[in-house]
Order: C-alpha cells, then sequence, then structure tokens
C-alpha cells in the first residue's frame, strides 16, 4: 500500500511539473484556442480536459496565407487572452493547427541489411536513422514524420518486427510538409503576438485525432477538414496515416458567392448562409422569401430580397464543386480507399446544412460529421465539429502518436546529422526505442 502511495505522490508532483499545453488554431475564418492544464489529462479513460477556450474572428489570413502580420497577430493575441482568462492559465507558447502553406504529404523508404540475430531496436533505429537522412524537400519544412509500416524481407502489413528474423528490415515514413515562406511567416506572426511557436500541426491531421474512432483509421478512413479557406483531407487505414490533400477553397468561398450572386454585403451573405443555407433542396423554398442588406451605403437603397431557392442555386455548386476537386486529387494521388472506408466531415463549414447528403453522394460513401470524441467537458459553443483541431491537438499532446523526430527539430531542421543514428549510439537507440514503444 505505501508503494502505492508513493507512486501517487510521485506522478501527482510530476503532474505539477508538467507545462501548460495550449493549441492554436490559425484558420482564415476564425482563431481558436485551447488551454490543458497539467491535471487535464485522465488516463484511466483517455480523455483530456479543457481548462479554458475561445475564439475570435481571424484576420490577416485568405488564400492559405498571411497576407497582413499585424491584423493576424493581434487576433492571435485576442484568442490566447481570453483562453488565459478562462483558464487561469498563463500561455508562453503554442502549438499551432493549421490548413495555410500548401500543406503536402511525401513518402520515404529505407531498408537495411539484418543479421542472423533477430531484429531488436537497434536495428528499427537505424532502419528510421536512414529513412530521415532521405529527406529533401526543397523550399518545404517537415511540420510530422510519421510511421507507415514495416516489413520483413518484403512481406508487409508487420505491426511490430521486433523479434522477428529475416534478411531486410524496410519502413515506409510519411512526411508532411508546408511552404518554407508560410512557416516562417507563421513563426514572425507569433513573435509579434510575443508567444513561441512550439509546433505547427496539419489540420487534419489533428482533427483526425480527435474525430476518428479507433476502428475508422483501422478499416479506412477519410477524415475531411472543411475550414473557412481550405478543405483539407487525412486518409487513414491500418491505424496509419497514409496521405494528406488539400484545396485551397472552403466556406469563406461560398460565402463570397453569396455575395456576388444576391448583390449583397459579405457580412449579409454569412448571415444568410449561416441561418438559411443548404447544400440540398428543401420543401417550399420557392415560395419562402429572405430578406438581406444592399452592398454600399446608399440610405435610399431597399434591402434585397430573394426566394431562399436561389440561396441553394448559389451554394450547392460551390460546395459539390470542392468535394468533387478534393476527390479527383485524392484519385490522382494514388491513394487507393479501402471498399469500406468512410467518410467524416470535420470544420466550420461542413455544419452547412445539406453538406453531408451531397459527400455521400460525390464520394458514394458513408459519411458523418465528427466532433470532439474525447473532450467530454467542452461547452457547447466549443464542442462542434469546427473545434475538432484544436481539441486534436491537446490529445496529441497527451497520447501521442509521438512522431520520429521532434517537433524542435522540424521546426529547426536539424533532421537528417541529429536523426540519422548510428548503432553504436546508445542513446539515439534508446530514444528511437522509446519512440518505437508509443507508436507500435
Amino acid at each position: 500500500m505505501t508503494g502505492r502511495k508513493n507512486d501517487a505522490v510521485a506522478d501527482a508532483a510530476k503532474a505539477n511539473r508538467a507545462p501548460v499545453v495550449a493549441a492554436l488554431d490559425l484558420g482564415q475564418s476564425k482563431v481558436a484556442c485551447f488551454i490543458m492544464k497539467p491535471d487535464g489529462v485522465r488516463h484511466a479513460d483517455r480523455t483530456i480536459r479543457v481548462a479554458g477556450a475561445s475564439h475570435v474572428q481571424s484576420k490577416g489570413v485568405k488564400g492559405g496565407s498571411i497576407i497582413n502580420m499585424d491584423e493576424a497577430a493581434q487576433a492571435i493575441g485576442h484568442a490566447v487572452e481570453r483562453a488565459e482568462r478562462a483558464s487561469g492559465a498563463p500561455v508562453s507558447g503554442v502549438i499551432v493547427s493549421t490548413a495555410i502553406g500548401q500543406m503536402a504529404s511525401h513518402r520515404v523508404q529505407a531498408r537495411v541489411s539484418i543479421g542472423a540475430h533477430p531484429i531488436g531496436d537497434a536495428d528499427l533505429a537505424r532502419a528510421i536513422g536512414m529513412a530521415l537522412a532521405q529527406i529533401r524537400l526543397p523550399n518545404r519544412r517537415p511540420i510530422h514524420v510519421l510511421p507507415i509500416a514495416w516489413s520483413v524481407d518484403g512481406a508487409r502489413g508487420v505491426h511490430d518486427p521486433r523479434s522477428m528474423r529475416g534478411g531486410s528490415l524496410g519502413l515506409d515514413l510519411l512526411v508532411v510538409s508546408m511552404a518554407e515562406s508560410a512557416f516562417a511567416s507563421l513563426s514572425h506572426c507569433l513573435e509579434l503576438a510575443h508567444l513561441d511557436l512550439q509546433g505547427v500541426a496539419a489540420a487534419p491531421v489533428v482533427s483526425s485525432l480527435a474525430a476518428l474512432e479507433e476502428d475508422e483509421m483501422d478499416l479506412g478512413c477519410v477524415c475531411i477538414d472543411m475550414g473557412g479557406g481550405s478543405t483539407s483531407a487525412a486518409v487513414w487505414s491500418g491505424r496509419s496515416l497514409l496521405h494528406i490533400e488539400s484545396v485551397n477553397v472552403g466556406g469563406d468561398h461560398v460565402t463570397a458567392d453569396i455575395a456576388r450572386g444576391l448583390s449583397t454585403s459579405r457580412a449579409g451573405a454569412e448571415r444568410l448562409k449561416t441561418l438559411h443555407g443548404s447544400a440540398m433542396a428543401s420543401a417550399n423554398e420557392d415560395r419562402e422569401m429572405l430578406e438581406a442588406p444592399p452592398r454600399g451605403e446608399d440610405p435610399a437603397a431597399g434591402p434585397v430580397i430573394v426566394p431562399r431557392a436561389m440561396l441553394k442555386t448559389v451554394i450547392a455548386p460551390r460546395v459539390e464543386e470542392t468535394l468533387e476537386l478534393l476527390r479527383d486529387r485524392l484519385r490522382n494521388a494514388g491513394v487507393a480507399l479501402d471498399p469500406g472506408a468512410s467518410i467524416v466531415l470535420t470544420g466550420g463549414a461542413s455544419q452547412l446544412n445539406g453538406v453531408r447528403e451531397l459527400a455521400i453522394r460525390v464520394f458514394d460513401r458513408p459519411v458523418r460529421l465528427g466532433r470532439p470524441q474525447r473532450a467530454p467537458h467542452l461547452a457547447d459553443a466549443a464542442s462542434g465539429p469546427a473545434f475538432c483541431s484544436s481539441a486534436g491537438v491537446l490529445l496529441r499532446a497527451a497520447y501521442g502518436p509521438r512522431e520520429a523526430v521532434s517537433a524542435r527539430k522540424l521546426m529547426s531542421r536539424q533532421i537528417t546529422a541529429a536523426d540519422a543514428p548510428k548503432v553504436h549510439r546508445g542513446n539515439i537507440v534508446a530514444r528511437a526505442a522509446g519512440w518505437l514503444r508509443e507508436n507500435l
């Protein structure tokens, strides 16, 4: 009994020393901040408790890029300050989830020879080092390095090759990267907001961690994150991330189409989309009339009055085009979806009426709307599909998966020399073994 009591005390002391984790979701339509204190990790049921959450309207982000540093930094600062007040915990640095920077994924492979001995951690470390040494992405910054699969003598599908015997050991790694210029802009923006950039995560990757069930990751699933400025997807199978894809079209493009098509202001178009918008036909929409403010400041101009059916004719083509473009890019990338693979929609734009039904038609697969699965205490205002990315960052920090290279090394690009391990370097082997234990 005394031993267990001492362990509990030690665990509590360790938790008290653990840092506060802050997730910042930077998009074109909103900036959200979630803060998790050390006691927010609930290992018993693998959930988290968010101590403070906030979101504000985004500024300075458009077309998948930061276009105004000062405005973006100001919006980030406001979001973080509100979350700090709600949590009572000061924040010095954040992990940013975003879809800016033309994010893309790349596969690297490595194969090492194995002697007569059973495969051990040193062999796995050699394979990891050889794969990392092959990463060559000019003008791009790696932000994720994740394992896809191991193979022994060409036999694929091996989850944990340790203790197996064979002549060769193979490894596939997935490297997710963003444009170097976008990374530099993001770093400078965080500096202006007086925050330390502790890591960058691809929005569809961390949204998957919050919204997908274990079975969906195992049997095959595509998590589509529908943001304001872009729509991105993460493809999963066999519990591994296989590919990510992104198109710079999102919910704000629908708003712009409404503003142009109905000759109303952008604010009026956003209100129409939120309150009355739908991507599918509904009953009596021809007879239901909607009112929107006119564009400009002419006091003599009357309101814009249109039938609700006209709103659908503007929204549906844009949403369908976006989903079809994403579907075609996945096909062109050679990503073979499992026959039973499903679709899970996240992001603010996924909440528009009729999007789920339209996605079923475009992908010809089961589709559901995703929400943060393992953050049960979130307030209603922060528990919808729009906040999967923020929750996913905290879940990743709490439970992994750990990656082959730390966020700090990825950000500093010190991944080829520092992480191409030699077998006799015990510290590298031990570090790689720790990573393997948490990922296999």
